[in-house]
């Protein structure tokens, strides 16, 4: 039996597109977590986990608070001893990267998608490339969830291909999110939006196309699931005195608002592989996402939904009213040959027998 070390940031994406992985390592393996504490921490310690509770700043740029962190893991490997480190999203694979290396652990690291990083400003694109150049220069594997990111890093001289694995994402766990028939109820038009809420989901966007199409006279309101990530309160307070903007925070169950939807729509600026997309896809819902690297694959545009131009509130207005100009059955037809192709493509069973096949 091994003993393998999980690092992550948070403990609702560890949980939601992760655990049927952690399930099969721990079928012949010793698993033990470190991500901040959280209540989806539980389910993962009854499946038979170890949890240390590790604090992480997901989005600071603070040079002691990173130093912290990259101390408290090398200290954590003297300790755990592991015989393979896991890393998911940029810290953990940057500061447990150069940790593992150090140490001389194998380690694994995941891409889940580039974020601010390599979109804001170049000196901080510049820091970031060399820091994952340094973290990632002995990774056993480094997996990846769209072909665009990988590409980058291979340019970049970050990773040679020959250690790469391309995954379809997390997957989608075909049974948990089965197919549901299309609303009965067209009377009026939901729009679904689940993720953070914050200016990268294309949140501000979806807002004026929102506004738009109501203007405009058209019967539609939207779904927002998700936790505040910025300062939207005041805003969305506005909009649900308008009427078209119904809140309900961050739920664990998203399935019940996706079979009441008639269409998802993720207007967002990057991802590695949006798995809210694929979710509602394989619900039998027609998905509105951006024509980007890790919301693209998800959509056959015009076929299962429609893909529209990052940043672009207009180009999203525009798929929104198509969409609700569509038959009802038109609609219905495109979550179906959605839901074939997450089938298709996007079987989580797969993506974790791939995964673990490259551990090995």
């Amino acid at each position: 039996m091994s003993r393998i070390l999980i690092l992550a940031n948070n403990d609702v994406g560890l949980y939601q597109f992760r655990k049927e992985l952690i399930g099969e390592l721990l079928k012949d393996n010793e698993v033990i977590i470190s991500l901040p504490k959280g209540k989806l921490v539980k389910p993962l310690m009854e499946a038979g986990c170890k949890f240390l509770n590790t604090p992480v700043d997901r989005r600071g740029i603070n040079p002691v608070t990173d130093i912290k962190l990259f101390s408290k893991y090398f200290n954590m490997l003297g300790k755990v001893k592991p015989d393979l480190v896991i890393t998911y999203t940029i810290k953990p694979n940057i500061y447990g990267g150069l940790a593992a290396r150090l140490k001389k652990v194998p380690y694994a690291v995941n891409i889940t998608g580039l974020g601010t990083a390599f979109e804001g400003n170049e000196l901080l694109r510049k820091f970031v490339t060399i820091m994952y150049n340094v973290a990632l220069k002995k990774a056993k594997v480094v997996f990846f969830e769209n072909s665009s990111n990988r590409e980058l890093f291979v340019n970049e001289g970050i990773v040679p291909k020959r250690r790469t694995c391309l995954l379809n994402g997390a997957g989608v766990n075909l049974e948990h999110y089965s197919f549901a028939d299309y609303p009965a109820d067209n009377e009026e038009f939901r729009f679904l939006f689940v993720g953070r809420v914050m200016k990268e989901k294309g949140i501000d966007e979806l807002f004026q196309a929102m506004n738009k199409l109501s203007s405009e006279g058209y019967n539609c309101k939207l779904d927002v699931l998700g936790g505040y990530e910025e300062d939207y309160k005041d805003k969305m307070d506005e909009y649900e005195k308008a009427g078209w903007l119904t809140y309900h925070g961050y739920q664990e169950d998203v399935r019940p608002f996706i079979h009441k939807a008639h269409a998802f729509v993720l207007p967002s600026w990057h991802e590695g592989m949006a798995n809210t997309n694929l979710e509602c896809a394989s619900s039998g819902r027609p998905v509105i996402t951006t024509n980007i690297p890790g919301c693209k694959e998800a959509v056959e545009d015009g076929l299962t939904g429609f893909l529209t131009r990052v940043k672009d509130e207009k180009s999203l207005a525009d798929a929104m009213r198509k969409m609700m100009n569509l038959t009802v059955e038109e609609r219905s037809e495109m979550g179906k040959l959605g839901r074939e192709r997450m089938i298709e493509h996007f079987d989580k069973k797969k993506v974790v027998e791939k995964t673990i096949k490259h551990l090995k």
